[in-house]
């Protein structure tokens, strides 16, 4: 009797982990199979006003810092970026076409950066920005609700942020995903 709930439990003890190691792989395949995009990141910010920003611009260059009282009155890109993400050497090639379009400002928002290195890396690539904020401890990001990098938020004319995409920029991904958001925050008629 005693060897036999003996084995039970040595059984009970296998199946156990088993058991939860399925269900783990079955939600995990629910997920995959949903249909679902994994690169789209809800943020609690959209539709609400940007978070209250005053950073210190980039030293190496005349550009002005960034601002929250900049974004009203016109539409801005804020670009999460940093010299250490390679990610961010990607989408830049993206990020200086966007600069040619004079309807939005581009900002950027140095995320747990180096100034030198983020100068070094403006240098080598070109620089898209009309205006840079240096989050060299982070917490900016934390309160933009910042992922990782890069990020693109499109803040409307009324500080609102519009929409907010996760990872690096590619010409498909501006024409589908930022532009008509762009677009919209551009029609958006301010008050109304």
């Amino acid at each position: 009797m005693e060897a036999r709930s003996g084995r039970r439990r040595r059984l009970s003890v296998l199946l156990v982990p088993l058991i939860l190691f399925g269900v783990l792989v079955a939600f995990f395949l629910a997920q995959l199979m949903s249909g679902r995009d994994a690169s789209t990141v809800p943020s609690a910010l959209i539709n609400r006003p940007a978070p209250q920003t005053d950073l210190p611009p980039l030293a190496a260059t005349s550009l002005p810092g960034l601002r929250s009282a900049d974004f009203l009155g016109k539409v801005t890109l804020v670009n999460v970026f940093a010299s250490w993400c390679a990610p961010c050497r990607e989408e830049h090639p993206v990020l200086l076409a966007l600069s040619r379009d004079e309807r939005f400002t581009l900002a950027g928002l140095n995320y747990k950066d180096a100034q030198d290195n983020a100068a070094g890396f403006l240098r080598e690539l070109g620089n898209p920005y009309d205006a840079i904020g240096v989050d060299a401890s982070g917490r900016t990001g934390i309160d933009w609700g910042v992922y990782g990098v890069p990020e693109t938020f499109v803040v409307g004319r009324d500080g609102i942020i519009a929409f907010k995409f996760v990872g690096p920029l590619s010409a498909e991904t501006v024409r589908h995903e930022l532009m008509p958001a762009v677009e919209a925050a551009l029609a958006e008629v301010p008050g109304a």
